[in-house]
């Protein structure tokens, strides 16, 4: 199921020859702007550029003698630079983590702009169907017990405005992230000097880091996988929310079930929101994962590597698992079914109780003493309640209650419109 809905673009972004891509993108810009600086021969750095080619499965069989990923990777490109007068300025001056983190950097910048675009597809999906369904009244729950009317557009449009500041979050943290580092083994710039570094970073489109150790500071990561764990989260909200009314004694809405689908092996007439399900149970994962991202925060002195193996796992992961579940959530959102006549049958379940604190409301604005108030509208509630009766009929023939509001003004009490009146107000607050 998830190869329908993961965008091989992003899974590409984690593969071993596009890291490897990246390194060499950093080595490049390295060369080139030594070359610049007239630090490096520019033929050397020209070579550099035109003739480094990435073999992966080299790199492979020379990491597995040296132990060492980025050692096998200079190895291996210097190979295939061929002239060792030129091949000896790769990663001149540079420190592993100069590399590692910076091309890092340029990966979750591409994953980030697809997640964006992902972000920006279902914020669309959630504002067409909150329009939609704008109009259509629901009953609304609390603690899963019917409370009072909303509309199914407006639980929609609230999906829509939470979407929304994951956006702003998600942006803001993907700019801290696109940042690199050529500060060198303990973050002083001996070797290449701060300039150096900024011009580097500048080439690769990216801002400096102000400060560093040897390695970028975690709490950027952190703070990025956290941002994608609450996108997750609120994904889940809704998927949720859907399982729910899917359930056989609701069914207000339900989500897509394509032709030919079976729902169970034993029981033909079943049509489970396993989509749904499975939406909730890998947003578990990237929350989980946001846990090792803050884990990874304090490491010894000015690098440990303890942190590396962890992102190597973290980071492809969150990353493809958010858009894949933004463009799961967003054809199910597409495609759900909506039923308004099951809403209203739902909605005139409980035969007005929904109605009661509307009631008790008119009631005291009408002159009746709260705590009265309340007592009389909560005895006819809970006899209607266990009886199964009416509660409006209750209310008609009530004399105390009648003392106050006449019939015309029960049927105020009672009209779902009232309740509803600024809908329209609520939407343009936030589709404004």
């Amino acid at each position: 199921m998830i190869p329908r809905y993961t965008r091989p673009e992003m899974a590409r972004l984690w593969s071993d020859e596009n890291r490897f891509a990246k390194w060499l993108e950093v080595e490049v810009a390295a060369s080139e702007t030594l070359a610049d600086a007239g630090i490096v021969p520019r033929e050397a750095a020209a070579a550099i550029k035109e003739k480094s080619r990435i073999h992966v499965a080299r790199i492979q069989e020379i990491e597995a003698k040296v132990r060492h990923d980025v050692i096998a990777f200079t190895v291996a490109v210097g190979e295939s630079i061929g002239a060792p007068e030129q091949a000896r300025w790769l990663h001149y001056g540079l420190t592993s983590n100069d590399v590692v983190d910076t091309a890092q950097a340029l990966v979750l910048r591409e994953a980030s702009r697809q997640i964006e675009q992902g972000l920006v597809a279902f914020g669309e999906a959630l504002r067409r169907r909150a329009f939609e369904f704008k109009d259509t009244p629901q009953i609304g729950r609390t603690h899963g017990i019917h409370a009072e009317p909303i509309t199914f557009g407006l639980k929609v449009a609230i999906w829509f405005a939470e979407n929304r500041r994951h956006l702003e979050r998600f942006q803001a943290a993907a700019a801290q992230m696109a940042v690199g580092k050529i500060s060198g083994a303990v973050g002083t710039c001996a070797h290449l000097g701060p300039e150096i570094e900024e011009k580097i970073c500048a080439r690769l489109g990216l801002a400096v880091a102000p400060v560093s150790s040897q390695v970028l500071q975690r709490d950027r990561h952190a703070h990025y996988v956290a941002t994608l764990a609450g996108i997750a989260a609120s994904l889940e909200k809704v998927a949720l929310e859907i399982r729910h009314l899917q359930r056989t004694e609701v069914r207000e809405a339900e989500e897509p079930f394509a032709k030919g689908q079976r729902g169970s092996s034993a029981m033909p007439h079943k049509r489970n929101p396993v989509s749904c399900e499975q939406v909730c149970g890998l947003a578990r994962l990237v929350r989980a994962n946001a846990h090792a991202a803050f884990e990874n925060v304090a490491l010894w002195h000015e690098r440990d590597i303890s942190h590396s193996s962890v992102e190597r796992v973290i980071l492809p992961d969150s990353t493809i698992l958010v858009d894949y579940l933004l463009a799961r959530m967003t054809d199910i959102v597409t495609h759900l079914r909506v039923f308004p006549e099951r809403m209203q049958r739902n909605l005139d379940a409980t035969q007005g109780l929904i109605f009661s604190g509307q009631l008790l409301q008119d009631l005291v604005e009408h002159g009746a003493p709260r705590e009265e108030a309340y007592a009389w509208v909560q005895e006819n509630a809970m006899a209607a309640w266990e009886s199964g009766g009416s509660f409006r009929e209750r209310i008609a023939t009530d004399s105390r209650i009648g003392k106050f509001l006449d019939a015309t003004a029960l049927a105020h009490t009672f009209d779902v419109r009232r309740q509803l009146r600024y809908v329209d107000t609520l939407f343009a607050r936030v589709f404004r």
